[in-house]
């Protein structure tokens, strides 16, 4: 059975628990595991999985997002259903504004999915660190004979408020969903934790676009497929639930857990990132069979100089990415991202490093994510005095310290422009004979008289 495949990719969360990383670009765009953005994660599940038909919805804070996804996933031309179109808000509602919700967004962009005519939607959020093999989902829904699926997984019950909840029947199908409950019925087996939403939904498309509209309309809705459009559909058509524990990667292990991550909080983001430092690390960035892709560079391999007692170059426990120097610089226990510099005398330990950061001389960093482009001056310290810290960076309550970095310089055309007086400098025009256009129309008028 052919099933044609749409995805719309929902990127356009402010992301405010991840202030100040979000301060200037949306959560999809926040950069992880020293060269990739969490965006990176749907998308390579999705053409990982076969999936190549892909809108990718923006909204606030959008630029860094956008020039991501021109220099990392621009497919070629060559194959037209083979695209990841970024989509920017476009104010189609009727009272011309941004999204208002999830289900919003979708219906917003209801035009794209009446011209793609596919059989199928799949609705993923662009918030989360994981790896799926979409496919496996979309042959349970087809094997249901669903009207919607919607991916879940076991979370803690002290973290029912922040998810949806939902109560299944033995054959996986929804009986009720709870968005954001902290009462929220836990899983009969185990009452310690909850079944949730992973905010990842396959639609038939003719019930995704029979639903939006009279939502839309609906001005006591919230607009939102957890808060409105599932606890609705639940009464009126076949739901289910697809149990994320069940899904394999190819190329991992037999029994290898699956990884699933929301990343909405700084000490969230910390300890995901953290993960990847393990020996057996539970998310395996080194599966070929499941690539991660990102934005394509030409970095130079990382470099690690000076082997004498106090100024040795060398990091442990860590991942240290491309065009990265430790110039007699010590890293233990951290991530750092693409052209970060550690001279010599400093220390990072348990942190976060993004891009084209600085580690002046003798400088210590402990517990701290360093936003892109921060440059630490010599003998400085970032993490050992919480109190002073708080001055002038933002610490959350476990006492991680987060600096704010600066934007990333840009390239522009640059031309050489010549002052008036040299533009009038005349150039001797010749003519055959070595004579210039003057001298040969002076020698014609002699000749004529």
């Amino acid at each position: 059975m052919n099933r044609r495949v749409l995805a719309m990719v929902l990127a356009g969360g402010k992301g405010t628990r991840l202030f100040p990383l979000t301060k200037e670009r949306a959560k999809p765009a926040v950069p992880f595991g020293g060269m990739y953005r969490i965006v990176d994660f749907v998308l390579c599940n999705l053409v990982n999985s076969g999936v190549y038909s892909t809108y990718v919805l923006t909204q606030f804070k959008s630029q860094s997002l956008l020039q991501h996804l021109r220099d990392g996933w621009q497919f070629g031309s060559l194959l037209p259903h083979q695209f990841i179109i970024p989509v920017p808000a476009q104010m189609r509602s009727p009272d011309e504004t941004w999204y208002r919700g999830t289900a919003d967004a979708i219906f917003q962009n209801l035009d794209l999915i009446k011209r793609a005519e596919p059989d199928l939607v799949l609705v993923f959020s662009a918030d989360h660190v994981y790896r799926m093999n979409i496919r496996e989902m979309i042959e349970f829904h087809n094997e249901k004979g669903a009207d919607v699926t919607v991916a879940a997984i076991p979370m803690e019950k002290k973290l029912a408020s922040e998810f949806g909840v939902i109560e299944v029947a033995a054959d996986a199908r929804i009986n009720a969903f709870h968005e954001k409950k902290a009462d929220a019925p836990t899983i009969p087996s185990d009452p310690d934790h909850v079944y949730v939403s992973m905010g990842n939904y396959i639609f038939a498309s003719e019930i995704l676009q029979g639903e939006l509209p009279p939502d839309a309309a609906n001005e006591e809705s919230g607009n939102d497929f957890g808060r409105d459009i599932l606890p609705s559909l639940v009464r009126r058509a076949k739901v289910y639930a697809y149990d994320f524990q069940t899904n394999h990667i190819p190329g991992d292990p037999p029994g290898a857990p699956p990884y699933w991550r929301d990343v909405g909080t700084i000490d969230a983001y910390y300890d995901a990132n953290m993960d990847l430092r393990a020996v057996t690390p539970a998310l395996n960035l080194y599966n070929h069979q499941w690539p991660l892709r990102s934005t394509s560079v030409s970095d130079p391999p990382a470099k690690f100089v000076f082997d004498r007692e106090g100024r040795r170059g060398h990091a442990i426990d860590s991942i240290i990415s491309g065009a990265c120097i430790l110039s007699g610089g010590f890293v233990r226990n951290s991530v750092l991202g693409r052209g970060v510099v550690v001279h010599s005398g400093a220390v990072v330990e348990d942190s976060i490093i993004l891009g084209n950061c600085d580690i002046g001389r003798r400088a210590k960093i402990r517990r701290a994510v360093l936003d892109k482009n921060v440059h630490v001056p010599e003998d400085s310290e970032v993490g050992y005095n919480l109190e002073k810290d708080r001055a002038s960076h933002f610490v959350t309550p476990s006492g991680i310290v987060v600096v704010e970095g600066i934007g990333s310089p840009v390239d522009v055309t640059t031309f050489e422009l010549k002052l008036l007086t040299e533009r009038r400098v005349k150039t001797p025009r010749l003519k055959d004979g070595g004579k210039t256009v003057e001298e040969a129309a002076l020698r014609s008028r002699v000749n004529k008289v």
